[in-house]
């Protein structure tokens, strides 16, 4: 992957000159699998971390910051600022992960 700077913040400290490219994005929709949902039911009576939950959202969220980083690249930013992640359900046992971001050519 190409270097690339990115912040959640909305400056970069010691960048003299920023040319606004665009907002840039990557998403991933993932859905459970009853496999998961069995052991996780099992999980809510004793308590404790989903673990197959936790490691599906990671990987989620890896996947859709890729795409965003890659897209940024793809329109020839060095940087992307303001970097957020949102999650939404699509339907029952779906949801859509996004990063988003703007990206920039920093000098």
């Amino acid at each position: 992957m190409a270097n690339i700077y990115i912040t959640t913040g909305n400056e970069i400290p010691g960048a003299k000159k920023i040319q606004i490219l665009g907002v840039v994005k990557g998403n991933t929709v993932r859905a459970r699998n009853i496999g998961r949902d069995i052991m996780a039911g099992f999980k809510n009576i004793v308590g404790g971390e989903v673990k197959t939950y936790t490691d599906m959202a990671t990987t989620a969220r890896e996947e859709a910051y890729n795409r965003m980083v890659n897209q940024a690249i793809e329109m020839g930013a060095n940087a992307i600022i303001g970097v957020r992640f949102s999650t939404s359900m699509i339907m029952q046992g779906a949801s859509e992960m996004l990063a988003y971001g703007t990206a920039v050519r920093i000098n």
